[in-house]
């Protein structure tokens, strides 16, 4: 469980929200769930090759996020696998979806 806004660096913008997500690039299957340190995790099959992961990226939050890939940027300038992602929409309904990505699932 998630208890503070420091675990995502969650901060608000002036229309939304921005976190941190940690890239798995060449994954077996996309994934969006888990955390990695303070980031929200994100696994997608494309190479890290000419923006072709980060596109993969927006469109693994777009769907598991339920949102437009329009409203996903991921900072032009993060490079390596940690990247600083903004939002855009309504803040407390993207805190919980992110909240509930990030959190472990339950068993039983």
């Amino acid at each position: 469980m998630i208890d503070s806004e420091s675990d995502l660096g969650l901060s608000e913008t002036r229309d939304g929200l921005a976190f941190w997500i940690h890239v798995t690039p060449r994954a077996k299957h996309p994934k969006v769930a888990g955390l990695h340190g303070d980031a929200l995790r994100v696994a997608v099959s494309a190479a890290p090759v000419e923006g072709q992961a980060n596109a993969a990226c927006r469109d693994a939050l777009a769907n598991a996020l339920g949102c437009k890939r329009i409203d996903i940027e991921i900072d032009p300038t993060s490079k390596g696998r940690r990247k600083r992602v903004k939002l855009t929409g309504d803040p407390g309904q993207l805190r919980s979806k992110l909240y509930a990505l990030a959190s472990p699932p339950r068993l039983g």
